[in-house]
């Protein structure tokens, strides 16, 4: 995975109001999460806000990073937890990231890649992505930029399964029913069999006389 370093500061108010005027300021209000624990034994986090313009490297981006957060001095690694977004305007509302370490599996949507060109795609048949990230679990070290896929050998009608797939020192969490990619049917696809099964028998056809 690739990093990115995120710089923040600590803060103390709580509730709506301090959240507006962070916003105010072209801040966005964050929690971290790890280890630390309440004394109910609930996940403890730590409250800082950072610029958006700090977030925006992280989160506007196909790709994945490990984060590595600066808080006024304390230093963290970590990956994005969960965003939220105004509903109206998709300004960044909040942002919640995870503590990772070297040791501990976490579980990330890791980005598919499709590699090759499909024999139905050349067939005249559309490739198509239905899902974008597969869930994985391993050590954030363990985690690649990306999945490659290798699509070379669909054919039309054809489709790639989460079950059929395997990666070295990744655990699929993702459903093993979930469909990856198909190659699908065309317009253009149907009258070329169409044309080829006509002119196939206008050879039989012909041949017979």
């Amino acid at each position: 995975m690739k990093e990115i370093k995120v710089i923040g500061q600590n803060r103390t108010g709580a509730g709506k109001k301090a959240a507006k005027l962070l916003r105010k300021e072209g801040l966005v209000p964050c929690n971290l999460y790890g280890e630390a624990r309440d004394e109910n034994g609930l996940p403890k986090a730590k409250a800082f806000s950072a610029a958006t313009t700090e977030l925006r490297k992280a989160i506007y981006t196909p790709h994945i990073f490990v984060i590595n957060l600066e808080i006024e001095g304390e230093k963290h690694t970590a990956i994005l937890k969960e965003l939220q977004f105004h509903p109206v305007t998709d300004e960044l509302l909040h942002v919640d990231f995870y503590e990772v370490n070297e040791e501990k599996p976490i579980v990330i949507g890791i980005p598919v890649k499709l590699v090759g060109l499909a024999q139905g795609v050349r067939d005249g048949g559309r490739m198509n992505l239905t899902v974008r990230k597969i869930n994985v679990k391993a050590p954030y070290k363990q985690i690649p930029e990306f999945l490659e896929v290798d699509v070379t050998k669909m054919q039309i009608g054809q489709s790639i399964k989460v079950g059929e797939l395997s990666f070295p020192g990744l655990e699929i969490v993702t459903g093993k029913e979930v469909v990856v990619c198909s190659v699908r049917m065309t317009r253009a696809a149907t009258s070329a069999r169409a044309a080829a099964a006509a002119n196939a028998g206008n050879a039989d056809s012909t041949n017979e006389g």
